[in-house]
């Protein structure tokens, strides 16, 4: 995704305030070998675009001053209540270095589980994202998580889901390894069952 950007040189509350007012939301953008360089951004254009998933956890090239720079999007200030983005960061992206960053999960084949069809299993999706490393060129929009073999009473770890080539789960993920999805029969679905079966028992026998 393009991200067009422009230069600011007031920084401090009293800039950022007028900045606001016209339309503007104020950034910053770090790393690399470059200095830290102050940006303002069309409010309504990135409130927009802060909407698609894929702006949080893909490759964004950022221009300014009519060159362009590939960033991520590392932090967000939402104001308290009002529908206003009041500062964004983006971090320069080296094509040669491995990043850290968090990829959206997106669950698939939850209804088509026969846990779900047969058994009224619910799925609770524990984690929705997943912190990996990885080259810039390696780096997915988001990972698939399949779960039409999950068995009732079965969990899916960080470590059983499949990556892409160049991809592989940062240090502290690998080692807490937590648990991603779970496939449950709710209390009021068994208690439900025992029900009837205690009914069945109880039914006289035919003379």
């Amino acid at each position: 995704m393009k991200v067009v950007a422009f230069e600011r040189s007031k920084q401090g509350t009293g800039a950022s305030r007028r900045l606001r007012n016209s339309g503007k939301t104020p950034g910053i953008v770090y790393g690399g070998a470059s200095d830290v360089q102050l940006v303002e951004i069309d409010h309504n254009a990135l409130w927009h675009a802060l909407k698609k998933e894929v702006f949080h956890s893909s490759i964004l090239d950022l221009e300014v001053a009519g060159s362009t720079q590939q960033v991520l999007l590392r932090d967000v200030q939402y104001h308290p209540f009002k529908q206003l983005v009041l500062h964004v960061d983006f971090q320069r992206v080296d094509a040669k270095k491995k990043l850290h960053t968090k990829v959206p999960l997106h669950f698939m084949n939850q209804e088509s589980n026969p846990a779900v069809k047969l058994s009224g299993a619910v799925f609770t999706h524990v984690i929705t994202e997943l912190e990996i490393e990885c080259l810039p060129a390696d780096l997915p929009e988001f990972l698939e998580i399949d779960l039409a073999k999950i068995e009732t009473g079965q969990t899916m770890h960080a470590k059983d889901i499949p990556l892409p080539k160049g991809v592989s789960l940062t240090i502290a993920f690998d080692t807490e390894n937590p648990v991603v999805a779970s496939a449950t029969v709710p209390a009021a679905v068994v208690s439900e069952e025992s029900e009837g079966e205690t009914a069945a028992g109880n039914t006289p026998a035919a003379e």
